[in-house]
């Protein structure tokens, strides 16, 4: 099948499962499996932080990084369309007693920094504390501007608030600006990798950010049933990522341009945008679901919306978007 549905449909190489089997184990809860703690040091080092974290998913890495910046009854600052506050099911509110204050995201994914100055609390009982600002990148595939990130960490700081990243695919990020990691998480206080989607490990997130804060989070993970035992058999999935899948997201952006160029060819399809390995376009209302039907017989998987996301990723070809393209084309030609 070809799968556009999301770049965490990916499945784990022969050579990333051999690594997982050789892979050297111990019991994470204890803090002594070699691979867990290899793999925290090596993305914290990469991003600039004291200390990293492993976590089973970017759900759990996110709301620990809330929870260890937040008390109960504090106040995160978020946009409306970013992961913590829309698709993680409440958690921050539900699970960590923290207030979200969203707000609307600009079209390039940012947040204006004067809607963030409005909504910033006064030191009053009558109000939630404001704690946190926290941001995603990339957000919707599209890459935030460096200027805006600069500007709003800054920002943020001169307010005494922390600053968290929803960095779940921040090293698509990295490679479309043609930075290094480090750069693109600067600024922020702490920061959620996850490598599951572009990276294509089966499993995990790092939680990076400076030891005492890691240290707080350690708890808040145990105490969301994040605790695992001989993690190091995931661990390696990861760090074999780090060595041979960060530098390909590339060709992921080439195939994402390439989709994007072959929708727009089609009249009854309106490319709204694309970023990094995204594609977002528009199909009259009707045809969604016999459409995703045709597709599906043609073994290849979407989920057809009005406002439909395609996903490239590693297990999808330059060949395979020329297939999608043609199938799509064809539909409506029939």
């Amino acid at each position: 099948m070809i799968d556009l549905r999301s770049d965490t449909v990916t499945r784990p190489n022969q050579p990333m499962l051999a690594a997982m089997t050789r892979a050297e184990t111990g019991d994470d809860v204890w803090g002594d499996d070699p691979t867990v703690l290899r793999l925290q040091a090596r993305v914290a080092e990469q991003a600039g932080k004291e200390a990293g974290l492993f976590f089973p998913s970017g759900t759990q890495s996110n709301l620990a990084a809330l929870m260890a910046h937040c008390g109960r009854g504090d106040e995160y600052i978020v946009g409306q369309a970013a992961h913590t506050y829309k698709y993680e099911g409440g958690g921050a509110a539900v699970l960590g007693s923290i207030q979200p204050q969203p707000l609307d995201n600009a079209e390039d994914g940012s947040i204006p920094l004067e809607r963030v100055a409005a909504v910033i609390k006064p030191i009053d009982d009558h109000f939630a504390r404001t704690r946190l600002f926290a941001l995603e990148n990339t957000i919707g595939g599209k890459v935030l501007p460096a200027a805006y990130v600069a500007e709003a960490t800054q920002f943020a700081h001169g307010k005494g608030l922390a600053t968290h990243l929803d960095g779940a695919r921040v090293f698509n990020a990295a490679v479309a600006s043609n930075q290094s990691l480090k750069a693109m998480t600067e600024g922020f206080d702490s920061v959620s990798i996850c490598f599951s989607k572009g990276l294509g490990a089966p499993v995990g997130s790092v939680l990076v950010g400076s030891k005492a804060l890691i240290d707080v989070a350690h708890r808040w993970r145990k105490v969301l049933g994040g605790g695992m035992r001989q993690a190091g058999v995931l661990a390696a999935a990861c760090d074999y990522a780090l060595d041979h899948n960060v530098a390909r997201l590339a060709d992921d952006h080439a195939n994402a341009a390439r989709l994007a160029s072959g929708l727009a060819q089609i009249d009854e399809v309106k490319v709204m945008s694309h970023a990094t390995n995204m594609v977002f376009a528009q199909f009259p209302q009707a045809d969604c679901a016999p459409l995703e039907a045709w597709l599906k017989e043609r073994g290849i998987l979407t989920q057809m919306l009005y406002a439909s996301r395609f996903v490239t990723h590693l297990d999808v070809s330059a060949a395979d978007i020329d297939t999608f393209v043609d199938a799509v084309k064809a539909y409506f030609k029939r």
